[in-house]
């Protein structure tokens, strides 16, 4: 995926371009390069190694919080019904969170791609429990419009075939974790992505470039 310049944010709410944390592992790799303490805050890693020119992030993509797309013998399943996103009323797709076995590999030095392209279907990055972002489209070029109404409390929801994720604001992360203006994971392009606050108030569209970074 070409890079995406400076950091992402949920501005706006659309991505652009076990209940107690794990610690990632510290890579003992023949290169002697040491990981870097942020891509430690992905706490949903399974583990995080890098080779010193790229960290490689492996994950379950099980969220880490309720979700009624868990099968009710999990003790994260919860019925959940009311209002979600943008204030749709919930309507549950048939499709169940399922384990997955992610190899996120990402440059340890992002650089700004010289020529834009559309980010690709499927995970774009990875979020901090270890659940990955997809961009803002349902399909080839067809917009979330019909899929809003499949987001859980948490703004996110699996596919078929049981893969969970975020194409919003994951606000699990933002309203209950780590709060609304920060780290929230990492693009596979190698830039971060923060949330929709900025130093205590909300990152005006007008200070984003036209990949909504800055």
């Amino acid at each position: 995926m070409p890079p995406i310049p400076k950091h992402p944010c949920f501005a706006l709410a659309l991505l652009l371009a076990a209940c107690s944390e794990k610690t990632a592992s510290t890579p003992s790799d023949t290169t002697g390069t040491t990981l870097p303490d942020v891509y430690k805050k992905i706490y949903g890693a399974s583990s995080i190694t890098t080779d010193g020119t790229w960290v490689t992030i492996r994950s379950k993509g099980l969220p880490d919080h309720k979700s009624p797309y868990y099968a009710p013998t999990n003790a994260l399943y919860e019925n959940f019904s009311g209002t979600t996103f943008r204030g749709v009323t919930f309507q549950k797709n048939p499709n169940l969170i399922a384990e997955k076995n992610y190899v996120f590999k990402i440059p340890l030095k992002p650089a700004e791609a010289a020529v834009k392209q559309p980010t690709p279907l499927g995970p774009i990055g990875v979020s901090l429990n270890g659940v990955p972002f997809f961009n803002q489209y349902a399909g080839p070029s067809q917009p979330l419009t019909n899929e809003i109404v499949s987001f859980d409390r948490y703004w996110g929801h699996p596919a078929p075939g049981g893969v969970y994720h975020y194409h919003v604001e994951p606000v699990y992360l933002t309203v209950e974790k780590v709060g609304r203006s920060a780290l929230l994971g990492f693009l596979l392009d190698g830039f971060p992505v923060y949330g929709p606050e900025e130093n205590g108030a909300p990152v005006a569209e007008a200070s984003l470039d036209a990949w909504h970074g800055h």
